[in-house]
């Protein structure tokens, strides 16, 4: 059984790892030398982006585990549960880290705007792979956080020290969505097989499981919803939620041409509880009531 260690203060992460302790919200380190071969549990309350430099080391986040190749990224969130294995032979690590305390960001722009780095959802086999001049720029930003934070404190501080951590959170937002096109032909894949899973909920699944959802296809595709929901915006040019509601007036349109089916019985056919549901979502997606477009198409 892996061992567990949370770590919900900054105080605390630089106390397990070793690094100097220079402010009780943010703090950057490197770890160069041996780690323990095993498993070890952790319980995250604060932010952590790591920059890792070499193999052997798996990580397990939810369902899914991923060996890490060399110069990759992954960022974790307060209240995720990550299980790290250190490999027998491979003990001799080489990372950068910069972690920060939520309450950090209480009351800033930077704070409201965190949402937007939806990569901290990110599983683990989502990892963002960077090249050896990315990983240079993230880590000259790095430098300059930790200048700063060594630097005597004074009225400006905090603010300097945010705007480099959006510079450097920003970075690892580009990277991602670059990520997102160079992995063309993967998510081509991935967007192919998402068509056929969602072609056959419709035909054969929805009147039991009810109207499809962007978790369920990501959780079948073993994806998180976020990178899940990017992937397809980046493929398909609309949102997740938008691509399955098309499929769906799609299949009304083709129930709605068959005369012999009552507007009920196709709401039915589809999973919708109540017709009225059905009535409403039909002419929120096209402009018309189910009736109103079987009139249109019979003349």
């Amino acid at each position: 059984m892996a061992d567990e260690i949370t770590i919900d203060t900054i105080r605390h992460f630089n106390d397990y790892y070793g690094f100097e302790h220079l402010n009780p919200m943010i703090t950057i380190g490197r770890y160069a030398g041996e780690m323990e071969p095993g498993e070890v549990t952790y319980n995250f309350g604060v932010y952590a982006i790591y920059i890792k430099e070499t193999k052997g080391c798996k990580i397990n986040y939810g369902l899914t585990k991923y060996d890490f190749d060399e110069m990759s990224v992954m960022a974790f969130a307060p209240g995720q549960k990550v299980t790290t294995t250190v490999l027998p032979g491979q003990e001799q690590l080489r990372w950068s880290v910069l972690a920060f305390h939520p309450d950090f960001l209480t009351r800033t722009a930077l704070g409201r705007k965190m949402s937007a780095y939806g990569f901290f959802s990110y599983n683990s086999n989502e990892a963002l792979h960077l090249s050896k001049d990315e990983v240079e720029l993230m880590q000259s930003v790095m430098s300059f956080i930790d200048r700063e934070i060594r630097h005597a404190v004074d009225r400006h501080s905090r603010a300097i020290i945010i705007a480099h951590l959006e510079v450097f959170l920003d970075y690892c937002l580009r990277f991602y969505e670059r990520q997102f096109y160079t992995r063309e032909i993967i998510n081509s894949t991935v967007m192919d097989r998402f068509s056929v899973l969602l072609d056959a909920y419709i035909a054969e699944e929805i009147q039991d499981r009810g109207f499809p959802t962007v978790a369920y296809f990501a959780g079948r595709l073993n994806l998180s919803p976020g990178y899940f929901g990017e992937l397809v915006k980046t493929y398909s040019g609309i949102n997740a939620k938008d691509f399955i509601a098309e499929r769906l007036v799609n299949a009304a349109r083709e129930l709605l041409n068959d005369m012999s089916l009552s507007v009920t019985q196709v709401s039915d056919r589809l999973g919708f509880d109540y017709p009225q549901h059905f009535v409403r979502f039909f002419k929120r997606r096209t402009g018309r009531t189910p009736k109103e477009f079987r009139n249109i198409s019979m003349n």
